[in-house]
C-alpha cells in the first residue's frame, strides 16, 4: 500500500490537463463578472462574521452535488498535531536531522497541503530531514485566526517549526502560491534560510480577471494597512453565520468535483484525503484574504531597486515545460516571469521540467528530488 509520507475565462485559461482545483479559480477567475452576468453559475458575496469581514469574497455555487457526509478525515494524520496558540497544525517531518545540514520545508500551492508531496518526501527523507505541513484550515489542520493574510501564514509556519523543536536553518521549497509564501518568509526571517526553491512559483504581480478585465493583483492595492498577525483567537466554524456557512459549503462542492484533477499519479490515500479536505468548510475559509493586493504591492515595493532581492542565497527555479495557457501571450508572459525569478539571487539557476505541467513535483518527482539534493549541497558551501 502506498503511503503519504513522503467555467472558462477567456484570455486567462490554463490548459485543462494542468488545471488543478486551486482555490484561486474559485475565489477569482471563475466568478469575476458575476454581478454583471447572472448566467454565471458561481457568485460571490461579502459576508461579515462578527466584527471582521470574512475575506472579501466567499464562493457560492449552483452545483447540485452534495458534500461528503463524512465529518472526520478518512484516516489519522501521518505526522504530529502542534498547538501554536489555540489551534493545531499538522506537521509531518521525516528523515534524520544531520549536523550542519538544513532542514527542508515543503510549502504547497493554494488549495493544496502535505499530501501533495507524497511522491517526493519519501525520497528526500533518505538524505535529509524534510517536513511537509498543512496550513491552518487545510488537510488535517484546524482553522486559524482571520483574516488569512500571507503575513499570518508566515508567522504560523515560523511558530510551528519553533514549537515542534525543528531547528533551522531551513531550505524552503515553494510550489505555485507556496513560492510567494516562502519569499515572504525570507523577507520576514532572512537569517533562517539556507536556500530556496521555487517550483513553477506564483509571481508577485499575478493576473486576476476582475470586473471583466485582466489586472495585476498588486496594482489593485489601495494602501489599506495589513493587519498585524494574530497569535490567538482562531476562527471556529461555530462562529460562522448560517448564511456564510451555506455559501462556503456550496463553494466547497465545486472543489470536490475537481479535487484530483491532474493528480492521477498521487497515491490513492492522498487522493482520498484531498476529496475529503476540499469538501470542508474550513478549506474554503482558509483562503479568505481581502488584503492580498496590499501584501503583494508591499512585496513588489520591497524588491524594487534591488538587483538581487535574495542576495547570494542559493536559489533553484523549476519551471513547467509544457504549455499551460491557450493564449500565446499568456504563455510567453509566464515563461518570462519564471526566467526572471532565477535572477532574484546571484546564486540562482533555472531548470525547465520538459515533461511537466504546473505540478512538477507530481509529474516529475525524481527531477524535483534531485534538484533538492543539489540545492542542499549548494546551501552548505561557504558563501
Amino acid at each position: 500500500m502506498a503511503t503519504l509520507h513522503g467555467r472558462r475565462v477567456t484570455r486567462m485559461r490554463r490548459k485543462q490537463t494542468d488545471q488543478g482545483p486551486q482555490i484561486w479559480r474559485v475565489l477569482y477567475a471563475l466568478c469575476s463578472s458575476q454581478e454583471k452576468n447572472p448566467a454565471v453559475s458561481v457568485c460571490f458575496r461579502k459576508i461579515r462574521v462578527k466584527q471582521l469581514i470574512l475575506g472579501g469574497w466567499v464562493a457560492a455555487t449552483c452545483l447540485t452535488s452534495t458534500l461528503t457526509a463524512q465529518t472526520e478525515p478518512p484516516f489519522p494524520p501521518p505526522g504530529r498535531m502542534i498547538d501554536i496558540g489555540g489551534w493545531k497544525i499538522h506537521l509531518n517531518c521525516t528523515g534524520e536531522a544531520k549536523p550542519n545540514q538544513p532542514t527542508i520545508i515543503l510549502e504547497a500551492g493554494a488549495g493544496d497541503f502535505s499530501v501533495e508531496w507524497s511522491l517526493v518526501q519519501p525520497s528526500i527523507a533518505r538524505f535529509a530531514r524534510v517536513c511537509s505541513y498543512d496550513r491552518a484550515g487545510d488537510g488535517w489542520s484546524e482553522l486559524g485566526p482571520h483574516p488569512r493574510t500571507m503575513r499570518q501564514l508566515v508567522y504560523e509556519l515560523h511558530t510551528l517549526m519553533e514549537r515542534a523543536g525543528e531547528k533551522g536553518p531551513f531550505l524552503l521549497i515553494g510550489q505555485s502560491f507556496g513560492g510567494v509564501v516562502v519569499r515572504l518568509y525570507h523577507m520576514t526571517y532572512p537569517n533562517e534560510l539556507a536556500g530556496m526553491m521555487l517550483i513553477d512559483a506564483g509571481r508577485l504581480d499575478p493576473w486576476r480577471f476582475i470586473d471583466g478585465k485582466l489586472q495585476h493583483a498588486n496594482e489593485m492595492a489601495k494602501g489599506t494597512p495589513v493587519p498585524a498577525v494574530k497569535a490567538s483567537n482562531p476562527l471556529r466554524e461555530s462562529d460562522l453565520p448560517a448564511g456564510a456557512r451555506a455559501q462556503m459549503e456550496a463553494g466547497a462542492r465545486s472543489l470536490v468535483a475537481r479535487a484530483n484533477e491532474s493528480r492521477d499519479k498521487l497515491p490513492d490515500e492522498a487522493k482520498r484525503m484531498r476529496t475529503w479536505a476540499l469538501g470542508t468548510v474550513k478549506h474554503v475559509a482558509a483562503y479568505v484574504n481581502p488584503f492580498e493586493a496590499e501584501e503583494l504591492a508591499l512585496m513588489v515595493a520591497d524588491a524594487k531597486g534591488k538587483e538581487y532581492p535574495l542576495g547570494e542565497l542559493p536559489l533553484t527555479v523549476i519551471s513547467a515545460g509544457r504549455a499551460q495557457y491557450d493564449e500565446k501571450w499568456m504563455e510567453d508572459d509566464h515563461t518570462q516571469s519564471q526566467a526572471a525569478m532565477a535572477k532574484l539571487s546571484r546564486n540562482g539557476k533555472q531548470i525547465i521540467a520538459t515533461e511537466s505541467g504546473h505540478h512538477v513535483h507530481i509529474d516529475q518527482p525524481q527531477l524535483v528530488t534531485d534538484a533538492i539534493r543539489d540545492l542542499l549541497a549548494a546551501s552548505t558551501k561557504p558563501r
